[in-house]
């Protein structure tokens, strides 16, 4: 894809966690972008965009829904690249099938029709997942695209990101960090999952992404997974890190002796040159210290003790801005 091709790029779920953080590092890298919004009125979503540098010269909010045919059109008319990151995300859905899983299909294929009917589009990198109901829809979302891609001579590359934890400059608490932070949080619901778990640095994330829309010989499924864990050895990492919270040590009924770490490869990813710059520290450490103050006492009061007053969630507020200017 080369460097003189900056744009202009669709980003789609552009006010999400990875979405807003990818718009912010094509910007750094010199694109034009259409950020796709559900409602581009809504202030508290679609400020955080509005403020990242370069906004002014080289970011517009189009509206989109993944749930209405064609509305993705306008944006990527005349696009070189789209990022496709959007997905409905109603973990408490009662028909999953109709409110999730369908909606994210259709709206994939209606997205790969409007690449196909514009004509200039030279790439498609699609965020899937490597998780389940959301994960589940990703994956058949990434099927039915790239069957459509290979149909119509589309070019399209799936990312499969493991869980993703690091800053961000989306409004309210990423889906990703209640599960990574619920050692710190005790919320036990989610221990499970993080029994053998894997990780990526939401930065790296999206400098992958960047990474395989300008590769020219980038073709088809990458894995971007840099670090993995079980809930043991996350759970000792996180008590070193934050003294402060009472972190468990022992989980009923998950074995400690006998508990290995899963890896997922990203062998294809790195074989390309792409290089993680993270540790799994660096994305806790940079996962905490973005957290509002006010986003902080919601979620977990019950953790929360002597040190609360001139300590973690002052830390928060006060490291969040220093964040955000060294990014």
């Amino acid at each position: 894809m080369g460097e003189a091709v900056k744009g202009p790029v669709v980003v789609t779920g552009a006010s999400g966690f990875v979405g807003s953080w990818l718009v912010m590092k094509l910007l750094q890298a010199g694109y034009t972008v259409r950020a796709t919004v559900r409602d581009p009125s809504n202030v508290g979503k679609t400020k955080p965009l509005l403020e990242l540098a370069g906004s002014k010269e080289r970011l517009t909010l189009w509206k989109a829904d993944l749930g209405e045919e064609g509305s993705f059109d306008a944006a990527i008319r005349g696009c070189t690249g789209v990022f496709h990151v959007a997905t409905p995300m109603d973990f408490e859905s009662e028909d999953p099938e109709n409110e999730v899983i369908k909606p994210t299909v259709e709206g994939m294929l209606s997205i790969m029709r409007a690449c196909r009917d514009a004509g200039t589009v030279k790439r498609i990198v699609f965020t899937s997942s490597a998780g389940t109901m959301y994960f589940v829809s990703k994956s058949l979302a990434e099927k039915a695209a790239m069957e459509y891609a290979r149909e119509h001579g589309l070019d399209l590359i799936s990312v499969i990101p493991t869980l993703v934890v690091g800053p961000f400059i989306s409004n309210g608490m990423p889906p990703s960090h209640v599960t990574a932070l619920a050692l710190l949080t005790g919320n036990e619901a989610h221990y499970s999952i993080l029994k053998q778990v894997q990780f990526v640095h939401l930065d790296d994330l999206c400098d992958a992404e960047i990474f395989l829309f300008e590769s020219p010989e980038a073709r088809g499924r990458y894995v971007c997974s840099s670090h993995d864990a079980t809930i043991h050895g996350l759970a000792t990492m996180l008590a070193d890190m934050f003294p402060e919270y009472d972190v468990p040590r022992s989980f009923p009924g998950i074995d400690a002796d006998h508990l290995q770490p899963v890896h997922f490869s990203s062998w294809k990813l790195l074989a390309h040159g792409f290089r993680f710059r993270y540790t799994l520290e660096d994305m806790f450490e940079a996962a905490v210290r973005t957290w509002p103050e006010e986003t902080a006492r919601r979620v977990w009061p019950a953790r929360r003790n002597r040190y609360w007053g001139g300590g973690p969630g002052r830390r928060l507020v006060l490291k969040q801005k220093r964040w955000s200017n060294e990014c």
